[in-house]
């Protein structure tokens, strides 16, 4: 049997204490009045709209309409112009091109007390309004003065191409299409701005494009040039697509949730959780004597773990949103990582009991212990995995795995329970690396110290006057 030294269990204590000390306070600096986080801690988190509140809600096609993927990928793309006119820019949006579903979601307006939601929805909704005008906007001019050339009714279709310019080099440009009722009407704008002017695009209010008239367009065909790269081009080209689109978006799902009401619940699930988690602590150490007193900073780090993987806290992860079920998947996972140490502190304390030496006990006891929790955990991170997969955004890992099984009922994308699964699955796995590995490591290190060798400490019978407690 491999010993561990003494050293390793101080080594161990102060890496999860430090590392659970940086997740929870983060690091922070400040320049003038604004203060930018370094290491992101738990005040960083991003919350879910069940929290801070806000809408949620899913866009349709018409019943008797069949959109196609590009139709849907220029439909989300007037959503997107329409949130970052009204300054909404924290929303998250998700299609699902097999049901025809568009799923919006976007917290309140920091102090805005006249936001209308309904409002909000039904503009987002409406079909864009595109039009191509003659020349740009100047001081305090309206885009309306500047003279209509041709609308989005006018528009076959746009795409983004990458074709070589005069000079041989490879560019992204954005190819357009004219219907009939558009060639002549856009034949003779370009005649007359040959060299000389400019076609600006406009969706709704917002200016998408302006871009010097270089040619005279006489075929239906043009391109607009300018430093796309591949992203931009693809965005201009939906957009100008979501000004031809054939139909109006249906709001097939609405809801609202108050602010106040998500912020009460989250403070009462958090103090409920520091709560059972302080009942848990003393039930472990007063049941389990020095194996409970192992387990309780074990969870700790496992709780530091999980709020890890949330906030974002290393630069090459993205911070996740947490959500009220979210918050009860970290209550459930340590709930995993407590009895994961229960059933290794009973393992130990049979051991004890049954005759073996302090040290055979432990490596006995968790080898004992490990296939039960082993299996337990495993079936846990396959029920997060199905959570996630389910209820996930149609382009995740989960969602992509499991396609074969969840294809023919459609994304929902319920965002809350996909969180609910993540900090679940999080959490089991860091159960493995803190409540197995860990928990041993220090274990097995502090009964190297000649004090904490009783059997009692470890939840078994004293050892007799004159008899051997360990060998």
């Amino acid at each position: 049997m491999k010993r561990v030294a003494k050293p390793v269990f101080f080594i161990v204590l102060i890496v999860i204490l430090t590392f659970a000390g940086l997740v929870f306070a983060g690091i922070h600096t400040q320049y003038g009045d604004f203060t930018y986080p370094v290491v992101r801690g738990v005040g960083d988190i991003r919350w879910g709209i069940d929290i801070r509140g806000g809408v949620d809600v899913t866009f349709t096609s018409p019943d008797d309409y069949d959109a196609t993927d590009e139709e849907m990928d220029a439909a989300r793309s007037i959503i997107e112009t329409r949130m970052v006119a009204k300054n909404i820019t924290d929303y998250e949006l998700f299609l699902d091109y097999n049901n025809d579903k568009i799923i919006v979601r976007f917290p309140w307006q920091a102090e805005d007390d006249s936001f209308d939601p309904e409002e909000a929805v039904k503009e987002l909704g409406e079909t864009a309004l595109l039009t191509f005008r003659e020349g740009t906007v100047e001081n305090g001019q309206s885009y309306k003065d500047l003279p209509l050339i041709i609308s989005g009714s006018d528009v076959e279709s746009a795409q983004a191409a990458y074709r070589p310019d005069s000079n041989g080099n490879y560019v992204y440009i954005v190819s357009l299409t004219l219907k009939e009722s558009g060639k002549t009407k856009f034949a003779d704008a370009t005649g007359r701005l040959n060299g000389k002017g400019y076609i600006s695009t406009y969706m709704d209010d917002e200016c998408i494009s302006t871009a010097k008239v270089s040619a005279h367009i006489t075929e239906g065909k043009a391109e607009i040039s300018g430093n796309f790269d591949a992203e931009s081009a693809t965005k201009l080209a939906n957009q100008i697509n979501g000004g031809a689109l054939p139909f109006q978006l249906k709001t097939s799902s609405f809801r609202t949730i108050s602010p106040t009401l998500g912020a009460g619940a989250r403070d009462a699930m958090a103090i409920a959780g520091l709560i059972a988690f302080a009942l848990i602590a003393i039930f472990m150490i007063c049941f389990y004597r020095l194996p409970g007193v192992v387990a309780v900073i074990a969870l700790i780090g496992q709780a530091a773990g999980t709020f890890c993987a949330i906030t974002g806290f290393f630069p090459f992860s993205n911070s996740f949103t947490l959500t009220i079920p979210g918050i009860a998947g970290i209550i459930l996972a340590i709930g995993m990582g407590v009895d994961a140490n229960v059933i290794t502190g009973e393992r130990i304390k049979e051991e004890i009991n049954s005759g073996k030496t302090i040290d055979m006990a432990i490596v006995t006891g968790y080898k004992r212990a490990f296939s039960a929790v082993f299996d337990g955990n495993i079936t846990m991170v396959i029920v997060a995995i199905i959570l996630m997969g389910a209820f996930g955004t149609p382009d995740s890992l989960a969602s992509t795995i499991l396609t074969p099984i969840f294809f023919m009922f459609g994304a929902s994308t319920e965002g809350t329970i996909y969180s609910f699964g993540y900090t679940l699955m999080v959490g089991v796995i860091l159960n493995f690396l803190f409540g197995i590995l860990a928990a041993r490591l220090m274990t097995m290190s502090v009964s190297r110290f000649k004090v904490f060798r009783n059997p009692a400490l470890y939840g078994g019978k004293k050892a007799k006057k004159g008899g051997a407690v360990n060998g």
